[in-house]
C-alpha cells in the first residue's frame, strides 16, 4: 500500500513543471476548452481550472494508473468542467470524436515521465530493484524491456542506446549485455544497472548521473513508441484546435524538442502555425532549485492560424 502524505496522495506525487509559464502562455479564458494530454497527476489540469473558473478540461492520460488514481478527486471537485479519458495522446483526434469533444481552444502536452513511473512501475528505475517492464500502459502494449535487451540484436541495441540515449559508450555496453545474457536471460533492473555500471568508465566522485541513465532512458523511449507518439499527436493536434488554439509543448530530451522545433517550423513555412516563442522557455533558477528534475524542461508555444 503506497504511504500517503499529508494531502492524502500518494508518496511519490509528482512535481508539475512550469505551471506559471503554461497559464501565462495558454491564458485561460472563460467559456474555453483546453486540453491536457499528458494528465498524470494532474496538476496542469488542476491549475488551468484553478486559474479561470469559466473554462473546461478534457484531460488525458494512458496510464490507467494515473487516471484511477488521481482522476475522482479532481472529478468530485470541478464536476463537469473536466473530462479524463483513457488513451495515447497520439490518437488525440480518434478520442476527442470518440467522447464528443467538438475542437479546443488550446492544447498542453508535457512528455516529460513522472515521478509516479520513475518511483512506483516496474523496470523505470535503476535505484529500485523489479522487473525489467518500462511500459507506461501495459494494456496497451506488449513488448516489455526485458524482451528488448534478451532478444534484440547486438546492432539494434547499439542502435537504440547511440540514437535515443545519445550513449556515447554504446557499443561496449551492448558487448557486456550480450555477454551476460548468453550465460542467463536478465530480469531485472538491478541486474542491468550493474552491467551497464561495469561496461562504464568510472565517473568521479562527484557525479551526480548514474551511468545507466542513458541506457534505461533509451530503453524507455523505445519501448513506449515516444517518439512516434509525438510525431503522431503533433498532426492529430491540427485536426482538433479551433483558429487561433495554441499548442503548447514542455520537451525533456533533444530529441523531443527537435520534433517539436521542426513541426513548428514546417507549419510555420506552411502558414498553419503562426510560432509564439521565439526562443525556447526554460525553468527559472527558482523552481529548478526547488525541483531539480524540471532542469531539463523547454517549453515551445504556438498559434494554430487555421
Amino acid at each position: 500500500m503506497d504511504i500517503q502524505n499529508k494531502e492524502n496522495l500518494p508518496l511519490f506525487y509528482h512535481k508539475t513543471v512550469m505551471v506559471e509559464e503554461v497559464l501565462q502562455y495558454l491564458d485561460p479564458q472563460k467559456n474555453k476548452i483546453y486540453c491536457d494530454v499528458t494528465f498524470g497527476s494532474g496538476g496542469h489540469t488542476k491549475a488551468i481550472l484553478d486559474k479561470e473558473p469559466g473554462c473546461s478540461v478534457v484531460a488525458l492520460d494512458w496510464d490507467a494508473t494515473s487516471i484511477e488514481t488521481y482522476a475522482p478527486a479532481l472529478e468530485a471537485q470541478y464536476q463537469e468542467r473536466l473530462l479524463t479519458l483513457w488513451g495515447n495522446f497520439a490518437n488525440l483526434y480518434r478520442m476527442l470524436q470518440k467522447a464528443k469533444v467538438g475542437k479546443v481552444d488550446g492544447i498542453l502536452a508535457d512528455f516529460g515521465t513522472s515521478q509516479m513511473h520513475i518511483k512506483e512501475r516496474a523496470g523505470f528505475s535503476f535505484y529500485r530493484d523489479s522487473d525489467l517492464d518500462m511500459r507506461m500502459s501495459p494494456a496497451h502494449q506488449q513488448i516489455t524491456a526485458e524482451q528488448v535487451i534478451n532478444k534484440a540484436s547486438e546492432e539494434k541495441l547499439c542502435e537504440i542506446f547511440w540514437q535515443l540515449g545519445q550513449e556515447s559508450n554504446a557499443k561496449k555496453i551492448v558487448a557486456a549485455i550480450i555477454e551476460a545474457r548468453q550465460r542467463k536471460p536478465i530480469h531485472t533492473t538491478r541486474e542491468l544497472a550493474l552491467i551497464v555500471e561495469k561496461a562504464s568508465p568510472r565517473h568521479g566522485r562527484g557525479s551526480k548521473i548514474h551511468p545507466a541513465t542513458k541506457v534505461f532512458q533509451a530503453l524507455r523511449m523505445y519501448v513506449n513508441h515516444e517518439l512516434n507518439n509525438i510525431t503522431g499527436f503533433l498532426s492529430g493536434a491540427m485536426q482538433v484546435l479551433k483558429p487561433n488554439g495554441l499548442l503548447l509543448c514542455i520537451s525533456f530530451h533533444s530529441l523531443e524538442d527537435r520534433i517539436v522545433k521542426q513541426f513548428f517550423k514546417e507549419k510555420a513555412d506552411e502558414g498553419t502555425l503562426e510560432i509564439i516563442t521565439k526562443r525556447v522557455v526554460v525553468p527559472t533558477a527558482e523552481e529548478i532549485a526547488k525541483n531539480p528534475s524540471s532542469r531539463s524542461a523547454k517549453l515551445r508555444v504556438a498559434r494554430f492560424l487555421g
